[in-house]
């Protein structure tokens, strides 16, 4: 199916190998930039050696501008493909409905294949847009800002290790709890998606039986289920916010508290300092956005498998 769902990037395939590029591109500049931060510091501002301030702030000048480039290129090349990626996968889907057998007819519902239409190749658009960009900025964020930052100073850097492990730990179980809601979300929408159809369609009829009421308690209970579901998902999402801030600033805590420690043995520079406290948030909120990502990948791949028993149904896609 993966194979079949890959061969819909068609015309965009030059943009769905570009952006991950891209995406590197602009890690390795803002990682590179503490660094610079951290030349200006010690050889610039202590030393009161104004060309070397002056040498170092171009530089960070110029990789500001080049990873602000490289992201606006790698997020107008990440859009333009999710969405024609969905517009392929749209049209597939509408022209394969198209030879349906009577059994197929019968097998799935109006408001079921409405859904993995609208809603699943949506959430189906935004995991392809994550993995785009998202699945290689995070982890390469990670993995650079943690190797940079134990190339400084070994010992302070112990620190991240300790945070990411706890903060991983946590962000799992999150995951776990919320891919399950999720899960159940969607098979909500085809009841939701199915009480809107009967009763647009069968208007007059349910005009005629005086079944307003009936309708409308119908629709309410549908669309009840589905807020229910949405806030207990989100409620935990939301715990991300306030477990990434403690764990930051205990990060922050215990790097300045060692990293001060280490100043006033002189095993540490200020500019040192100063550049594992930029690496900290850059850790973190790579953590954060890998969260993310799993999440929507539990949204896509539930709505892959919703589109998968469609498409199953019939002519593969990618066999046309």
């Amino acid at each position: 199916m993966f194979k079949t769902l890959a061969a819909q990037t068609k015309q965009f395939k030059t943009a769905s190998i570009l952006t991950p590029i891209l995406a590197g591109l602009e890690v390795v500049m803002e990682t590179l930039l503490p660094l610079m931060m951290a030349g200006i510091i010690d050889k610039g501002i202590m030393p009161g050696n104004l060309n070397e301030v002056f040498r170092y702030g171009a530089i960070m000048i110029v990789m500001a501008i080049a990873s602000l480039s490289f992201g606006i290129a790698a997020g107008r090349l990440a859009a333009n493909a999710s969405a024609g990626f969905a517009a392929n996968i749209r049209t597939a889907m509408y022209e394969n409905i198209q030879t349906f057998a009577f059994k197929n007819i019968d097998k799935f519902s109006t408001s079921g294949l409405v859904t993995r239409m609208t809603t699943d190749v949506t959430n189906l658009q935004n995991a392809f847009q994550m993995i785009l960009r998202m699945c290689v900025r995070a982890p390469m964020t990670l993995i650079c800002a943690l190797v940079m930052a134990f190339l400084v100073n070994a010992q302070v850097a112990s620190i991240f290790v300790v945070a990411v492990v706890f903060l991983s730990s946590l962000l799992f179980v999150i995951i776990r709890i919320t891919m399950r809601l999720f899960d159940q979300v969607f098979k909500k929408y085809d009841a939701l998606n199915e009480s809107v159809q009967e009763n647009v369609t069968a208007i007059r009829v349910v005009k005629s039986f005086v079944r307003e009421d009936y309708e409308k308690k119908k629709f309410n209970t549908a669309a009840e289920n589905i807020y229910k579901l949405f806030v207990k998902a989100e409620r935990n999402i939301a715990l991300n916010g306030p477990i990434m801030m403690t764990t930051v600033y205990s990060c922050v805590l215990g790097i300045s508290w060692l990293g001060a420690r280490l100043i006033a043995s002189e095993r540490l520079t200020t500019g040192e300092l100063t550049t594992l406290l930029s690496y900290v948030m850059a850790i973190m909120f790579s953590l954060m956005m890998v969260s993310m990502i799993f999440i929507m990948f539990s949204m896509g791949s539930a709505a892959i498998e919703r589109i998968r028993t469609a498409m199953a149904a019939s002519i593969l896609i990618g066999a046309r």
